[in-house]
């Protein structure tokens, strides 16, 4: 393994992978709740993530003994920065939720993936207990990204953190999580919060208008740059090409939405006069561009195995050790066949994220919603906490398949 100093290059790479992906939850976190407490956090992290990528250049350059090794390498060196790239795109999006408020222009039921404020009432059956005990990933599917007790923050807690009553959690995961966690927490049934009211001040229907869109847009881009990271990550993992050229095709379909929100952005801002209504839709192009930049940064991945770069064995080994694993398996089990995935429940379940489907007929289906019916034969396509992988392998009735390829 190559070593520098008291580090290897695999520890880094997981740490590298791992420390983006939280980034990116915390930095959402501070932007749909206007938190520059957790915006702070995520500048301490980036620099941690400077720090890890120049580390990382020096122990390849120091492991290169020859061609073959300087060819393996260029590809983990690419998707390291590509890494860095993503935490600085977390680092952009932080930067607006430490300058502006653009909460009112935000729709958190439109994302695939819920950030989420709660607190821990005295009825709650998670207090006085570990995380790990808890085992909140593979009951709700939602993980802890930072915990508030009293005035301090303890941000990517590990596994033998307690959650007392009276802190606060920030948690994340997908959407119908959410009631089952909350419920947790506070002992009550989880009611949804009543839309808000209009600002008195809402010039026109128009205006109205306007604004669901750009809600719309920023939720798919965060969306799609989401997803396009996990299948580029999928796709290096089983060296398919398949998977890579869609997240070039999703890459660009990222940019026309980049294009579409400046338009409507230009739209809302005719007529207004309020510097802070300025400021906002400001805000919201930084949060476009930052989507972006991890849709550009996915491509850069799944670019590795477009090029048909050979990635160093020590590569595949730290995505097998990273926090969140990225799992292949056919659905084998008759009990799951015909039924949809709304029905089988598998993120709240096991915490693991379904990517893509492929059909026995070759085609595939990324992104599937909630309709989607399994069938006899599927492939799968996830990625999720690793204490999840043995509950989905007993969901699908299959071990996980190692096999490389489609």
């Amino acid at each position: 393994m190559l070593e520098l100093g008291t580090f290897n290059v695999k520890d880094v790479l997981v740490e590298m992978k791992d420390l983006s992906g939280s980034m990116l939850d915390l930095a959402y976190s501070a932007v749909l709740y206007s938190n520059p407490e957790i915006a702070k956090e995520v500048f301490k992290l980036e620099e941690r993530m400077h720090s890890l990528l120049y580390k990382m250049r020096i122990a390849i350059m120091l492991g290169a003994r020859n061609l073959e090794d300087a060819i393996e390498f260029s590809g983990i060196l690419q998707i390291a920065s590509a890494a860095e790239k993503i935490s600085n795109a977390a680092g952009d999006l932080a930067k607006v939720a430490e300058s502006v408020d653009i909460t009112r222009y935000l729709d958190r039921s439109d994302f695939e993936e819920a950030v989420v404020n709660v607190k821990i009432k005295p009825a709650s059956v998670l207090k006085d207990k570990t995380l790990k005990g808890l085992k909140l990933e593979t009951e709700t599917g939602m993980s802890v990204l930072a915990i508030k007790k009293e005035s301090k923050w303890i941000y990517l807690p590990d596994g033998d953190e307690k959650l007392c009553e009276g802190d606060l959690a920030i948690i994340s995961g997908p959407t119908e999580g959410i009631p089952a966690f909350c419920k947790m927490a506070t002992g009550q049934e989880y009611k949804e919060k009543e839309e808000e009211s209009e600002d008195a001040g809402e010039p026109d229907i128009k205006s109205k208008i306007i604004r669901e869109e750009i809600a719309d847009l920023i939720a798919d881009m965060k969306n799609m740059s989401e997803l396009m990271v996990g299948l580029a990550y999928s796709a290096v993992m089983f060296e398919n090409k398949e998977i890579a050229e869609e997240v070039k095709d999703m890459e660009e379909s990222m940019d026309r939405m980049r294009d579409e929100l400046e338009i409507l952005v230009i739209k809302a801002a005719r007529g207004i006069t309020k510097k802070t209504t300025f400021d906002e839709l400001r805000g919201l192009l930084h949060v476009a561009t930052s989507s972006e930049i991890i849709s550009d940064a996915a491509y850069e991945v799944a670019d590795v195995v477009i090029r048909d770069i050979r990635l160093h064995p020590v590569f595949l080994a730290s995505i097998k050790e990273s926090d969140e694993v990225i799992l292949k398996m056919e659905a084998k089990n008759a009990a799951i066949f015909d039924k949809t995935l709304k029905e089988l429940r598998i993120e709240t379940r096991t915490g693991m994220f379904i990517l893509a489907i492929r059909r026995l007929d070759g085609k595939w289906v990324y992104n599937p919603a909630g309709d989607a019916v399994l069938k006899a034969g599927d492939l799968l396509i996830m990625r999720g906490p690793r204490e999840g992988e043995e509950k989905v392998r007993e969901i699908c009735g299959c071990y996980v398949t190692n096999e490389q390829g489609s």
